[in-house]
Parts: C-alpha cells; sequence; structure tokens
C-alpha cells in the first residue's frame, strides 16, 4: 500500500472519529443525557481566536465573525475533488437557506498558504458565493488556525517534484460564541447538513 494512500486512511479516520464524537455529543445534549458531559471538554478545545488574510489582503480574526455561528472548511485551491465540491456543496446550502444564509458566516481557510495567496484565494472563491469568505496568511498564522481547530493537514510530495494537501475534509461549524457544535462530512446529504445549519440559525441570537 502507497505512502499517499495510507496517509489518506489516517486522515479520513481522523474526520470519522470527530463526526461520530460530535454526533454523541448532540445526541446526549438533545436527549438530557447525564453523561453529555463528559464529551463537552475535549470537543469545547476545537476552535478558538484566529487572525488570518481576507482576499482583499485586510488583517481579520475571530472577532470579525463575532455574533455570527460559523461554518469553518479547511482546503485548498489546488485540490483536485474534495475542495470544489465541497465549495459547490456550500453554495447549494446558501441558495437554499435563502435570507437566512446572511445569519451565518461561511468561511473558506486554506492549508497552502505558499500557493493560496490572499488574490488566488479571492479568485477561486469567486466561483462560487461571494458570501464565502477566502481566508489565507503566512504559514505560521495558518498553521496556528490549523492547530486551533485540530484539523488534519500534511504536505504530500508527488513524484514529478511538485506536492499536495492531505487534509480533513468535514466543514467544522461553530456558533455564535465560536463554539464547536458539530461538523458535516465530505459528501453528506444535503438534508441532513441544511438541518444541521438551521440548528445553527435557530439557536443563534437574532440581530436587528
Amino acid at each position: 500500500m502507497s505512502t499517499l494512500k495510507l496517509i489518506r486512511i489516517g486522515a479520513w479516520a481522523a474526520v470519522a472519529a470527530l463526526a461520530a464524537a460530535a454526533g454523541v455529543l448532540v445526541y446526549q445534549q438533545a436527549t438530557g443525557s447525564k453523561n453529555a458531559g463528559a464529551l463537552i471538554e475535549p470537543l469545547a478545545a476545537i476552535g478558538g481566536p484566529f487572525e488570518l488574510v481576507n482576499g482583499n489582503g485586510e488583517t481579520v480574526t475571530d472577532k470579525d465573525f463575532a455574533g455570527k455561528p460559523l461554518a469553518i472548511y479547511f482546503g485548498f485551491t489546488y485540490c483536485p475533488e474534495v475542495c470544489p465540491t465541497t465549495l459547490t456543496e456550500m453554495q447549494g446550502w446558501i441558495e437554499s437557506l435563502g435570507p437566512d444564509a446572511d445569519r451565518l458566516n461561511f468561511l473558506f481557510v486554506t492549508v497552502d498558504p505558499e500557493r493560496d495567496t490572499p488574490n488566488v484565494m479571492r479568485d477561486y472563491v469567486a466561483a462560487f458565493d461571494k458570501r464565502i469568505v477566502p481566508l489565507s496568511g503566512s504559514r505560521e498564522q495558518v498553521d496556528a488556525v490549523v492547530k486551533t481547530y485540530r484539523v488534519y493537514a500534511k504536505k504530500v510530495p508527488l513524484d514529478d517534484g511538485d506536492y499536495t494537501m492531505d487534509h480533513s475534509a468535514a466543514v467544522f461549524l461553530m456558533n455564535s460564541d465560536n463554539r464547536f457544535v458539530g461538523t458535516i462530512a465530505y459528501g453528506e446529504d444535503e438534508e441532513n447538513a441544511l438541518k444541521k445549519l438551521r440548528r445553527l440559525i435557530d439557536n443563534a441570537p437574532k440581530t436587528s
């Protein structure tokens, strides 16, 4: 079995474990299980403050998105399939939510800042939906947010001397207090994804 395949298996296993843990937490909280608190602390450690650069070259932080829930996806523009597919799905969610989509922040954060400069990210995301915010930054800034959100991301050399990136494929869902509440898995049924997003919206404070 190739090294690249082994890396990908490990990445998918990590994503699956995260999604399963998030699902258990949501179920326990919904049913009022007395064991719900057992998972809250480690999952609450996902997410936190960050500083990145948007598609216009402006420095932004988590505070610029405060007050609205977040749907955050980590990927890269050279991604051949998973990233464009996920952004296309995100575009579909935005359209299905209608005006309620404006009560969420949708972010696309690169894990490959050497190639994904702010301009590259801006032009790439423009092909999907202008409400998806492209975020890049220095290697240090990106490494910090990847660590903060417990994202799997690894550079994988290719035979031709180029490289690709293996990375977590889930969309991270954060409430309006920037606390982790779950994920939308890659390829998840659209109806399930929309239910999760609408739950985020319903639980968020309404703004004037």
